[in-house]
């Protein structure tokens, strides 16, 4: 505590000292003293540090984003009020995809806490213990649930985690490390997937240039997300975790404590789910994931125009996710109602129950989520993204086998300060395009360098979206996963940003992704080594 209190004065004093500094702002345009300046990484980088240090996302949050309206306003009181709560807080919640995002996790919320109530997740995991017998098949079971969830990230991460909590809780499999496996089958598996919201996103900033056909160009390039995959099937078959991690999993295996760190918000929601129906079946959580999906499905190629003659392939590309999953989810919630009150396994009343049940589930995400995306707002309104587009304008010309490399880096660094994976997209992508408009073999790498590192980033960064809901997935404290995540993320990025160099010399996937799948399987293998072999379970 004396440590924490020792942080948050040093940051105290900070910014104090920033306002006589940028007292000369105030009577000018805010823009025009630090706009796309280094300054611009300081909200962000504040609030990352502080949410690793104190072990609470909150505060750690809105100082970031008090850092940013203080860097934009200067030394107006007024200006600095106005910037955090209504260009930052209100505009972020008034936003209608926000708002729709925030929507469709409220249904969600709804949706599983029904399932949970119905019995059929406790069906599922009575029904997935007869057919898995062991802590590798439960956890390969989510992997391959998460992979089959390609269509969205958001839709995976919460998901995979309803559907999986109970058969992973079984084998005594920590909550931090089903985090990490929802997560690393989010984003990494999306981003690879041709029909999923993020190939529309990345389709729409391909400019000059058919964005599908691109986006498909690029998929064995993307070694971050491919690589994920690899890791993940690998530390699952060679039965060893290592940094954070390894602590989590041992105190599961050898004491039954799932979750180590505890969490007020995750252990509501368990005392919650007790009460569940003891005649549920497997049907009551399948079907309506089934209902779910196909809904969800069908919303977003609804908003692409496929009924009113767009194809499926352009329908998706064009779709709105965010108002497509909405659609979705609301009329699967009305069906999976009438679904279970025609069972007579929960009644009408019962149903109703779950809507504030549901939704207090999702108040941690949504608060996290809303001031994510106001420190987003911090970082536009200060040129975050301008301030690293002149840096990377100015390397273009040199190096040019060693830029999908750089790019990876810039990417990875540019997301993981902001949260977004998407905004990254849109800024470096172009730029990737224009730089090697002349070597088409080199753009296609450069384009996926950007996808790749944007994920990577995205996959890090404690304020991103994905790994805020993937903590709600997984019933886990949210910076337990951060911190055990990072080291598994890292490790893959190294191997990535090795392979880029290989790819940026001889733009041929066929040569540097089968040499960076066996770089990727040998250093698991050195670090096992390093950090004492497999883990010895004393309980099954």
């Amino acid at each position: 505590m004396k440590r924490k209190f020792v942080w948050l004065s040093g940051l105290a004093m900070l910014m104090a000292l920033m306002m006589p500094a940028l007292a000369f702002a105030a009577e000018e345009e805010p823009q025009a003293a630090l706009y796309a300046t280094g300054w611009s990484v300081l909200p962000p980088l504040i609030a990352i540090v502080l949410a690793l240090i104190t072990k609470e996302v909150y505060s750690s949050l809105f100082i970031g984003v008090v850092t940013g309206g203080i860097l934009y306003a200067g030394a107006d009181f007024d200006g600095i009020l106005n910037h955090i709560f209504v260009d930052g807080i209100v505009t972020s919640l008034s936003d209608s995809w926000n708002v729709g995002i925030l929507a469709f996790l409220v249904f969600l919320g709804v949706l599983v806490a029904m399932m949970n109530k119905s019995g059929g997740s406790a069906a599922f995991g009575r029904w997935a213990a007869t057919k898995i017998k062991s802590r590798e098949g439960a956890q390969r079971s989510t992997i391959f649930l998460g992979i089959l969830i390609f269509i969205d990230d958001y839709f995976n991460c919460l998901t995979v985690g309803s559907v999986m909590r109970p058969l992973t809780d079984e084998y005594n499999v920590s909550r931090a490390k089903l985090a990490y496996l929802i997560d690393a089958t989010a984003a990494p598996v999306c981003i690879i997937a041709p029909i999923s919201s993020w190939a529309a996103a990345v389709s729409g900033f391909v400019e000059g240039e058919n964005g599908l056909t691109v986006f498909i160009r690029a998929i064995p390039y993307n070694f971050y997300a491919l690589l994920t995959i690899v890791m993940m099937f690998a530390l699952v078959s060679m039965k060893f975790d290592y940094g954070k991690m390894k602590r989590y999993e041992e105190n599961a295996i050898n004491n039954g404590d799932l979750f180590t760190v505890h969490d007020v918000n995750a252990e509501n929601a368990e005392a919650m789910n007790q009460e569940v129906n003891e005649n549920g079946k497997v049907i009551d959580l399948v079907l309506p994931i089934i209902v779910l999906i196909i809904s969800c499905l069908i919303g977003m190629i609804y908003t692409g125009g496929f009924f009113s003659g767009e194809s499926f392939v352009n329908s998706f590309a064009n779709s709105d996710a965010s108002v497509g999953l909405l659609l979705g989810s609301g009329v699967a919630l009305v069906l999976v109602v009438i679904f279970y009150v025609a069972r007579r396994i929960l009644s009408f009343t019962k149903c109703m129950e779950c809507l504030p049940e549901g939704f207090k589930d999702m108040v941690s995400p949504i608060m996290i989520l809303t001031l994510a995306w106001s420190l987003k707002a911090m970082t536009d309104s200060l040129g975050l993204s301008a301030f690293v587009e002149k840096h990377v304008d100015g390397m273009g010309a040199g190096w040019m086998s060693m830029l999908p490399a750089v790019i990876f880096v810039i990417a990875c660094l540019l997301a993981f300060a902001s949260g977004t994976s998407w905004g990254t997209f849109g800024m470096l992508i172009p730029i990737a395009i224009a730089v090697t408009q002349k070597n088409p073999e080199l753009m296609y790498v450069a384009i996926s360098a950007c996808m790749a590192g944007a994920v990577c980033g995205d996959h890090c960064s404690p304020i991103s979206d994905t790994t805020i809901m993937s903590s709600a997935g997984a019933g886990v404290n949210h910076i337990s996963h951060v911190e055990t995540q990072l080291p598994y993320a890292i490790t893959v990025a190294a191997v990535s940003f090795f392979i880029y160099i290989v790819a940026g010399f001889t733009k041929s996937w066929i040569i540097s992704l089968p040499i960076g799948i066996i770089a990727m399987i040998a250093v698991l293998y050195v670090i096992r080594s390093m950090t004492g072999g497999k883990r010895q379970p004393q309980k099954a």
